[in-house]
């Protein structure tokens, strides 16, 4: 186990948040039991551990299996003015807490604020510090009056949460959200990566000209740029559309002697529009792995190297 002494992770201002987050936060869904089993007692550790090497930004959520009540267990011993929270309100369908199921989600800022409400005492304390309204199928009823963005608002006014955005994919509905003016921060996932780009195109430029807070999510394609032995573990992605893509960047990584996951990680934050790349992490080892990955850069060799061989993308 390394010590704070040895590991020091870059900070970034969260757009108009000013919030200072580090530059990998802690996707809580790592110890939540979907990528394997992590007790209680490991979980605070691993909390705690986080906190000590500058990784006190979590970005939680309902659909994280069991995360946010083991979360809450670590902040019975953690000031929580030391760590940052971003949650979720999710939208997947109708039902409980808009959870994943089948009908049309609740997108009534009544719902909101009493899911706001719960989440505050699941987790024994008194705000968020962002909450994003996570995966709407539709965006519209989000932003109608009386609906999802206006019941964050009315949560932002009573001081249970502190700042509003959103974390989606489709890139119209950032858009939309960014233009409300009401937002301060947003996830976008799955479109900036080593694979493909495309939020460079839309997204990050009108978060920036809003300066709205981006984070990234799926900077490693949920496992596969982090260097782990894609052949050898292929079944586990067999049905992945990135699998292909992936594997040749992990070839070329073989070659040229490159840790996948510092070239996945350095890749993004080479992009100083976005300011934080979600991760999730299994264990201590994970997480300091995240943290080496992120704090070293790569020679502009590599970089020239790379883009010789993919094409364009570097910044």
């Amino acid at each position: 186990m390394a010590t704070n002494a040895t590991l020091s992770i870059p900070r970034r201002r969260l757009g108009r948040t000013e919030l200072s987050i580090p530059v990998v936060p802690f996707g809580t869904q790592g110890f939540g039991n979907h990528f394997g089993p992590v007790s209680d007692e490991d979980a605070i550790t691993l909390i705690k551990h986080a906190i000590s090497i500058g990784v006190n930004h979590f970005d939680c959520a309902r659909c994280y299996g069991d995360s946010m009540h083991k979360l809450g267990l670590a902040l019975k011993e953690i000031p929580r003015e030391d760590v940052i929270i971003t949650g979720r309100l999710c939208c997947h369908s109708a039902a409980e807490w808009g959870g994943y199921g089948e009908g049309r989600p609740d997108y009534s800022a009544e719902r909101v604020i009493a899911d706001v409400e719960d989440q505050l005492q699941l987790l024994g304390t008194d705000y968020f510090d962002g909450m994003l309204i996570h995966d709407p199928p539709e965006i519209e009823p989000t932003l109608e009056k009386g609906g999802t963005l206006d019941g964050v608002l009315q949560c932002k006014s009573r001081g249970l949460v502190r700042f509003a955005g959103y974390g989606m994919r489709p890139h119209d509905f950032h858009l939309k959200a960014i233009a409300t003016g009401d937002i301060d921060l947003i996830l976008c996932f799955n479109d900036y990566n080593l694979v493909r780009q495309t939020a460079a195109d839309t997204v990050l430029p009108a978060a920036a000209e809003a300066d709205v807070g981006v984070m990234n999510g799926w900077s490693i394609l949920r496992g596969l740029l982090t260097g782990v032995d894609i052949d050898a573990e292929a079944e586990r992605w067999q049905r992945h559309p990135d699998l292909e893509p992936a594997r040749e960047r992990w070839l070329w990584c073989k070659e040229e002697g490159v840790d996948l996951l510092q070239l996945a990680l350095q890749f993004c934050l080479r992009d100083d529009r976005i300011q934080g790349n979600n991760i999730g992490s299994l264990n201590i080892e994970q997480l300091e792995a995240n943290v080496r990955a992120a704090s070293v850069p790569l020679s502009d060799e590599v970089w020239e190297k790379y883009a010789a061989r993919f094409g364009g993308g570097i910044n």
